[in-house]
């Protein structure tokens, strides 16, 4: 089995990282060395050797929920063993992990060590009750390029996700309240290769019932908010662009729950438009914007448009 890098769907969520950790030996026992790895100050692998054992902790620095993996590599002359945790931190929690004991370190007492991260609770249960509006300016429309289940690029974990053909610089609003957990404007690159999703500019929400929704290939320097920041329905949060894994200038939207590995999986939501409710939106539909208040006889009376 072969130890290498696994990248995310897209750049939204995180880097990975292996993180090779080789401690000194000692012929003192009770003696005890820590190492601490951390991604963008927001997830860190903390390690801590006591006699022949080593402990290692997980520890969330933001002021939101994470849902991370971590593989632990540990090697020997007669076997290369894997041990894999996926759990959800709370805002600023640490928790042990695992525990590793000397016959799972090699003679020079190495581990390796592979993890990612991203921001939700991987138990979030969806508010299916809630009805979102579209994340653009009320009284607009834009015609959806990729619809739920479209077979271009909207399929597994992608499937309950929506591309909006927009210029550059279209508004982009919030399609439910929330708060800013994650936002990325500094890219300007737009391209078709493995690995063209690390230049996205997002905008990350995190929901009350845990789940995000998610912005992408916003435009440089087009975020209008600020991390911690909280944000209404149908306010304008970013301008579109064509940054990251993409063709053609459109805004992806959709609403995630966390998954392991970073991933995440889109949830089939419902829009309010002007003329009623969207259950599926389709793909070369187009849909104009309202807003809840306005549209309450359609909502409440369940009118559905297809």
């Amino acid at each position: 089995m072969s130890y290498s890098p696994i990248f995310p769907r897209n750049a939204n969520h995180t880097q990975l990282s292996i993180v090779p950790i080789i401690a000194c030996l000692s012929g003192l026992l009770n003696v005890s060395s820590a190492h601490a790895e951390c991604d963008e100050n927001i997830f860190c692998i903390n390690e801590e050797r006591i006699d022949d054992q080593v402990f290692v902790r997980a520890e969330n620095l933001s002021a939101f929920p994470l849902t991370y993996s971590l593989q632990v590599r540990t090697q020997s002359k007669n076997s290369d063993d894997f041990e894999t945790v996926t759990r959800t931190l709370g805002a600023r929690e640490s928790h042990l992990a695992m525990t590793l004991d000397n016959s799972q370190k090699n003679a020079e007492g190495g581990v390796r060590y592979k993890y990612d991260w991203t921001v939700g609770d991987m138990e979030a249960v969806h508010d299916d009750e809630h009805v979102y509006q579209l994340p653009y300016e009320n009284g607009k429309s834009y015609r959806v390029i990729q619809g739920y289940g479209s077979r271009f690029s909207h399929t597994g974990l992608e499937q309950f996700a929506i591309d909006f053909r927009m210029d550059e610089g279209t508004p982009v609003h919030a399609a439910r309240s929330g708060i800013v957990a994650r936002a990325v404007e500094e890219n300007s690159v737009g391209c078709w290769r493995p690995g063209c999703g690390a230049h996205a500019n997002f905008v990350v929400v995190l929901h009350d019932d845990g789940t995000t929704g998610e912005y992408y290939h916003l435009q440089k320097d087009g975020v209008l908010v600020e991390v911690g920041e909280r944000i209404i329905a149908g306010q304008n949060i970013a301008l579109s662009g064509n940054t990251g894994h993409t063709t053609i200038p459109h805004l992806h939207f959709a609403v995630y729950r966390a998954i392991e590995w970073g991933k995440t999986q889109s949830i089939a939501v419902r829009f309010v438009t002007a003329d009623g409710m969207i259950e599926s939106p389709r793909r070369g539909g187009r849909y104009q914007a309202t807003p809840i208040l306005k549209a309450s006889p359609e909502v409440s009376g369940k009118s559905f448009v297809r």
